[in-house]
């Protein structure tokens, strides 16, 4: 089964929120923009991915277009690893981490997608699972910096079932809103994005210490100081999550082997998709660290996050993204009712992004 094509499609899905217009690397987001992966095979199955996009779109796709799909047409799309290893080999002078692995990412899901629906089965039963389940989400909120704001866009959030809310605020202040809001029971985590040195992180952990916090998320600069993360883990009784922006399993192995995090946060469209994110899985068992995805996105790879934490022993929250969408890619398959999210039992991921809200928010 060759592959004939892969294809580029970025989309801008319109969204609501219960906030003030907001975003990350200094771009306000007025829509989710979302990069799928369609690979096409000789045998007529069609395979959907989604390399990590957002403000990166332009240099992810350019990198698929122009250096993986050259590479990837014509191979045997059932060799998913050795696709992986020889494409990664044959890459890695242009980038270990960024659009290039970003956009590996995207084509592996869409092979796994591929080899779903060639055997008629869900990823998830692929991967060991058994299938059938809900999943318990925390709600992702985005930054709002005013502690008002953040302490009502905490209570939405509860009010709509959610028993853990995690806040991407900076100050003692934003959080303490926020536990205010939800109360005792609630679980807050707090994703800081690699603000602070060392030192200033110790000082944050000891004015957070007092809020309860479930984790707490990237605080130090830069993501790679290891030895900094491990420091502050051993002073702080906060525990520390981290993972997003690791490049590799490999590097996966030396955050655990410094004993720097509690949780690690490998994200399918940004690691190598779901074949990476098996091998970070065993490294994590080999050390005793815990799993939760990192997932904010709405296309293949939230559907791809669901069918790997479903096929975990023991599965860990789902991340969702607190916001509502004018137009989904997957229906209802995104949304979460009451804190829960379903997995698609159908062949592959289960489920294909909706044409019609592709032909609508075609970027």
């Amino acid at each position: 089964m060759k592959i004939t094509a892969v294809e580029t499609i970025a989309v801008r899905l319109p969204f609501r929120h219960d906030g003030p217009p907001t975003g990350f690397g200094g771009k306000v987001w007025t829509t989710l923009d979302t990069l799928l992966v369609r690979v096409e095979t000789d045998a007529g199955i069609i395979g959907w991915g989604e390399a990590f996009g957002f403000n990166c779109i332009p240099a992810t796709r350019a990198a698929i277009e122009t250096q993986i799909a050259p590479l990837a047409v014509g191979r045997d799309a059932r060799d998913i690893a050795g696709i992986a290893r020889d494409l990664q080999q044959q890459l890695h002078v242009f980038g270990r981490n960024g659009p290039v692995t970003f956009g590996l990412s995207g084509l592996d899901i869409a092979l796994w997608d591929i080899a779903g629906k060639a055997a008629g089965l869900p990823i998830h039963r692929l991967l060991g699972g058994s299938g059938g389940r809900e999943l318990p989400t925390y709600a992702s909120l985005l930054r709002y910096t005013d502690p008002e704001i953040v302490g009502r866009v905490t209570a939405a959030a509860v009010a709509r079932g959610h028993r853990h809310v995690k806040l991407h605020e900076i100050t003692v202040p934003a959080t303490a809103a926020a536990r205010e809001a939800a109360g005792a029971d609630v679980a807050i985590m707090l994703d800081t994005n690699c603000p602070w040195t060392l030192g200033e992180a110790l000082a944050m952990a000891r004015g957070l210490d007092p809020l309860d916090l479930h984790w707490l998320e990237e605080p130090i600069w830069p993501p790679e100081n290891h030895r900094g993360l491990a420091a502050l883990r051993a002073r702080t009784r906060i525990p520390l999550a981290a993972g997003e922006n690791v490049a590799s399993p490999m590097e996966f192995a030396a955050l655990f082997q410094a004993g720097a995090v509690d949780i690690a946060q490998p994200s399918v469209t940004k690691i190598g998709g779901i074949t990476a994110m098996r091998e970070v899985l065993a490294i994590a068992a080999a050390h005793d660290v815990a799993v939760t995805p990192h997932a904010p996105y709405f296309g293949p790879g939230l559907i791809a996050t669901l069918h790997i934490i479903a096929a975990c022993p023991q599965p860990p929250l789902v991340e969702r993204l607190h916001v509502e969408l004018e137009a989904s890619l997957f229906g209802a398959w995104t949304d979460a009712p009451g804190g829960r999210m379903r997995v698609p039992d159908g062949p592959g991921l289960g489920c294909d992004p909706d044409p019609a809200v592709i032909a609508a928010c075609r970027a």
